[in-house]
């Protein structure tokens, strides 16, 4: 059974061009609970930790680089299909093959200076938020 919630990191470009706020609209306006949300500056451990998975990947000092470049917002999305339901919203990677109208290709610039990660799985939404939220700062 897919589950209720899924994560998404609004990114650092996104962030200081202003886009959090339409974002947010976009991601409420599709239907989706926003039950945690904040706006934080990762420190290079946090996002290197974080983004273990992609440790041995040739993009992953990049792509630390530019998560620690600026403040993020993060959250806890809530809707049923959550992850499948999310990652439609924020479209293709790629934001020059992503459909119109999605996030990405709304906001993001490219593939490295993307403007939001949504979870793969549901597995993957758990952790992710547990990275970043007490169960006493989700409602």
């Amino acid at each position: 059974m897919a589950g209720k919630i899924t994560f998404t990191i609004i990114k650092p470009r996104a962030v200081s061009k202003g886009f959090a706020g339409p974002i947010l609209n976009k991601i409420s306006e599709s239907g989706f609970k926003i039950s945690a949300l904040k706006m934080l500056q990762l420190t290079r451990k946090e996002a290197e930790t974080f983004y273990e998975v992609h440790r041995e990947r040739p993009f992953y000092n990049e792509l630390v680089e530019f998560m620690i470049s600026g403040p993020i917002v993060v959250g806890i999305l809530e809707k049923e299909n959550a992850v499948e339901a999310y990652r439609r919203l924020i479209g293709a990677t790629d934001p020059a093959k992503a459909e119109e109208g999605t996030i990405r290709k709304l906001y993001a610039e490219s593939v490295q200076a993307n403007a939001v990660h949504g979870s793969d799985s549901d597995e993957n939404a758990a952790i992710e938020a547990a990275f970043f939220f007490a169960s006493s700062e989700r409602f």
